[in-house]
Formats: structure tokens, C-alpha cells, sequence
């Protein structure tokens, strides 16, 4: 058996499936944060303005909570709950894969040898 590795994503949903938050929204998050800018992550991740400020909106209408502000003058910022969530799902997703990469040591390395023994 080669050597494998496990690649885990987790994604967080209301009652109704819809994304809070993911990889591509806490990315999208982390720029906001770094850059000021909702046009400057647009061009970044390549995608439309749009498409980024639509993101930003159905978490926000899932969470019924803002998470990104936006001013002509001081430009785009996140808000304390967005602060939040984003420290919250980057927290979640490292004690995930911890976790994850632990149960896949388990099964994948551990019983290799009495594995190959059985077939």
C-alpha cells in the first residue's frame, strides 16, 4: 500500500445547509481583514465583486449577524462577530485535523502489516 495522507474540510451550515462559513469564506474572511478591501479580495481570489459581496451577504443573512462592514472612506473591515467566526472555524478546522489525522494514523498505520497478512 503507498503512502497515503487525508485531506479533510469542514464547512459549517444553518438548519437549512446554508454555508456560514468554509475554506473559500474564511479565505475570503482573511482578506478582508489583511487588505481593507472588497475589491482588492475580488481581484485576489479572482472573482467578481459580486460574487464576493454575495458570500459576505448570504453568511451574514445565515448567521443574522454582520460580519463585514464597509465604508466609502474607511473601506472594509471585519466586525467583531466576524472577527469571531473567523478565529472560531480556524481554531475548529486545526483541533479537526488533529483529530482526523489521529483516527487516520490509526486505521491506516497502525494495521499495515496485519493488513497485508490478510489479503
Amino acid at each position: 500500500m503507498g503512502h497515503f495522507k487525508l485531506l479533510s474540510k469542514q464547512w459549517i451550515v444553518d438548519e437549512n445547509n446554508n454555508i456560514i462559513i468554509g475554506e473559500g469564506r474564511s479565505e475570503i474572511l482573511e482578506l478582508v481583514d489583511s487588505t481593507g478591501s472588497l475589491n482588492q479580495v475580488a481581484k485576489l481570489l479572482k472573482m467578481s465583486y459580486k460574487a464576493v459581496w454575495g458570500k459576505i451577504k448570504a453568511s451574514e443573512k445565515a448567521m443574522n449577524a454582520k460580519i463585514v462592514d464597509t465604508d466609502r472612506k474607511l473601506g472594509s473591515q471585519l466586525t467583531r462577530e466576524g472577527k469571531e467566526l473567523l478565529a472560531k472555524y480556524n481554531r475548529l478546522k486545526k483541533e479537526c485535523m488533529a483529530e482526523d489525522d489521529r483516527i487516520f494514523r490509526s486505521i491506516f498505520e497502525k494495521n499495515t502489516d496485519q493488513d497485508s497478512n490478510h489479503e
